[in-house]
């Protein structure tokens, strides 16, 4: 099974975004090398003090310059805020970097209505699931080059590389992206880290609405992947430790306090102590917003999710302390699933 990464570039305290970028440079790197498969960067909006992530589209540029063979692509594009055709030239462009090894990942989310009004997007489309699947369509018609003779933009061009065209993969946490992605025939991510209750659901939404692509930038069987927030150390003990963070974290996401991410002794201090190890069994229903173990117990972890919805892929998310720490983390986790 392959192994990625998403990353969101968090800032660093103390930190800016010239930090934030440098540190992602520096897990790519590393990624390529231990040998994941894809690196993934986030689109957030608004929240720049806390997550850099803004724009994968630039970042994926420096990266493409930065590695030379690992898949680089969107944990998402969210496409409510653009033209399909814009982020068709983006892609194409990117492809034209990095040749044959580019990923479109297509998303949607509203951020604060301050953000979503500054973009320009409006927050309330009467068919919200036929709007992003038709856009989702669009972006592939225009990066394929696969619109009708007689379609007003048949003669529009996009920027190539010279090798496999940009892959269109659909994101989301819901079934119903699940149900764009089956229906349109495309491979799907599920954000096991966002919602994770619906994870099930979602990957048996996409296995039965599947219809085998018209698209040329399609697939013809389901394949899909799930992104976990999974953080790994030497021993069960301390990867709970590192842990504390991300439930830190989601604690404050409750209370409104997006993108915002503790240290390691802030968050066993917000939380009352250090969180019990994840289980190296997980009950039949039971499903973290986040994992954490050493390099067996997180491959174990790993395989049962994979397992419980038949992913062929997993992704790998993590909220930690430190820069440090998420390296170390995707080190041993490396060693734990036998990439290195």
């Amino acid at each position: 099974m392959d192994f990625s990464i998403v990353d969101l570039s968090p800032v660093p305290k103390g930190g800016t975004a010239t930090d934030a970028y440098a540190n992602t440079v520096e897990t790519a790197k590393q990624a390529e090398r231990l040998g994941y498969s894809r690196f993934w960067v986030a689109e957030h909006h608004g929240m720049a003090n806390t997550l850099a992530g803004t724009t994968p589209e630039v970042l994926l540029g420096h990266l493409a310059a930065e590695t030379d063979s690992i898949r680089l692509g969107s944990g998402a594009v969210l496409l409510n805020h653009y033209s399909p055709f814009k982020v068709a030239e983006q892609f194409g462009a990117l492809d034209g970097l990095a040749p044959g090894r580019i990923d479109a990942g297509l998303g949607r989310a509203n951020g604060s209505p301050a953000a979503d009004q500054a973009l320009g997007t409006d927050r309330h489309v009467e068919d919200p699931d036929g709007d992003h699947a038709e856009k989702i369509e669009a972006v592939v018609n225009h990066l394929y080059d696969d619109y009708p003779d007689e379609h007003p933009y048949a003669d529009l061009e996009i920027p190539r590389g010279d090798g496999d065209l940009p892959v269109p993969w659909v994101l989301g946490s819901s079934p119903s992206s699940a149900t764009i992605a089956g229906e349109l025939g495309l491979p799907y991510c599920f954000a096991g880290f966002i919602r994770p209750q619906f994870a099930v659901h979602s990957f048996e939404e996409y296995r039965e609405s599947f219809q085998s692509s018209s698209l040329d930038g399609g697939i013809d069987e389901p394949h899909g992947m799930v992104a976990v927030n999974a953080v790994c150390a030497e021993t069960d003990e301390e990867a709970a430790r590192l842990r504390a963070v991300a439930e830190a974290s989601y604690k404050r996401m409750r209370r409104g306090e997006v993108g915002t991410r503790p240290t390691v002794e802030e968050a066993i201090d917000e939380l009352g102590g250090v969180p019990e190890p994840t289980p190296a069994t997980l009950g039949a229903k039971e499903w973290p917003r986040a994992i954490s173990g050493s390099p067996d117990t997180i491959s174990g972890l790993l395989d049962q999710l994979a397992e419980r919805v038949g992913a062929d892929e997993m992704m790998i998310q993590h909220v930690v302390g430190n820069h440090e720490d998420g390296l170390r983390s995707h080190e041993l986790l490396a060693e734990g699933v036998d990439l290195v």
